[in-house]
């Protein structure tokens, strides 16, 4: 929690992310719930890329066998706290969660995972692409 160390942290995340990456702000831990039986969204760090994405960082060092739910949630959350009452969906921001864990999150051979939506036809197996409208309209090239 310390300033200092951000810049081994944005050494991290740039490297990961390949791209400049720059924490904006160190957020309370916890300190998010809404209403008595809101749950938690526990957020060390939030960051920005140059492209106005959202990056949420946490740490985790307890144990939590349902991490993926809480990786969801979390990202959910900061979706809604990042859109106005009445604003169109377009313009919901992209946001990369990062979760640094210091237990068994399943098991695989590796030590970095990376994990994004991909929309895969039933029938085909095919990969959904955007329109030339979709593609101009929100500047990406693919969905996911």
């Amino acid at each position: 929690r310390d300033k200092a160390n951000f810049q081994v942290l944005e050494g991290l995340l740039t490297t990961l992310l390949n791209e400049k990456i720059t924490i904006k702000n160190l957020l309370e831990s916890e300190s998010n719930q809404e209403e008595e039986f809101d749950k938690y969204n526990r957020v060390d760090m939030l960051a920005e890329n140059s492209k106005g994405n959202l990056i949420l960082i946490e740490v985790q060092n307890n144990n939590e066998y349902a991490y993926f739910q809480r990786m969801l949630f979390g990202t959910s959350k900061l979706v809604t706290e990042y859109i106005n009452r009445g604003e169109g969906y377009d313009k919901v921001r992209k946001i990369y969660s990062i979760n640094i864990v210091y237990f068994t999150l399943g098991h695989g051979k590796d030590i970095v995972y990376h994990g994004k939506t991909e929309f895969r036809g039933i029938h085909t197996n095919d990969i959904l692409e955007l329109s030339p409208f979709q593609k101009q309209t929100f500047k990406v090239d693919e969905v996911s």
